[in-house]
């Protein structure tokens, strides 16, 4: 007797499992942190930024996320150092007004999921991975759903062209290679 095995069909998502998602601004943060003279970190933040997702909720792994920041909104609290910040020495925003994330992939890992994608800073693109968790899902007071996310991810700011610095009379250098990024999410079904 031959034993008959199940074709497995592929799971078909109906429209209420996949989202159209945008991020809300006003409840999210993307910030920075770099070494100082070697002693300290400078932490930051972009101000303007936007982006959308969309979202499986059967499979996240067929999710995908784009990301825009306005380089000019960059902001340490230190408005000569912002002037610095987005000067030829560093973001050039003039000629490169924003920072572009596009993801390619998702998959879930031990504690969370792992994003691929291309990230285009100071106008090189490059492929990053972004460990990241879904921190929960929530209706507002007008009944939208929300879901959160949070993701950190560290950088060496060479690879994108950001190669300016100055010596420090010991050697040191005054600005840190690594940056670390912070990513505070929260998405909006629309």
């Amino acid at each position: 007797m031959q034993s008959q095995t199940a074709v497995k069909r592929p799971v078909i998502p109906t429209a209420g499992e996949i989202e159209n998602l945008v991020i809300d601004p006003a409840n999210s943060s993307i910030g920075f942190s770099v070494g100082h003279l070697g002693i300290s970190h400078i932490r930051g933040r972009f101000i303007r930024f936007s982006g959308s997702m969309i979202y499986d909720r059967l499979d996240i792994s067929r999710s995908s996320v784009d990301i825009v920041i306005d380089t000019t909104s960059v902001d340490t609290d230190h408005s000569g150092r912002d002037s610095e910040l987005r000067s030829w020495n560093f973001l050039d925003t003039r000629s490169f007004p924003r920072i572009v994330f596009k993801s390619r992939w998702i998959e879930p890992q031990c504690e969370g999921y792992l994003c691929g994608g291309e990230l285009t800073v100071h106008g090189i693109t490059k492929e990053v991975e972004i460990p990241f968790e879904i921190l929960g899902r929530q209706k507002d007071a007008e009944g939208k759903d929300r879901i959160g996310f949070e993701a950190e991810v560290t950088l060496d700011r060479r690879e994108f062209g950001l190669t300016y610095n100055a010596r420090l009379e010991n050697g040191g250098l005054v600005v840190g290679n690594e940056v670390k990024i912070q990513l505070s999410i929260e998405a909006v079904r629309e």
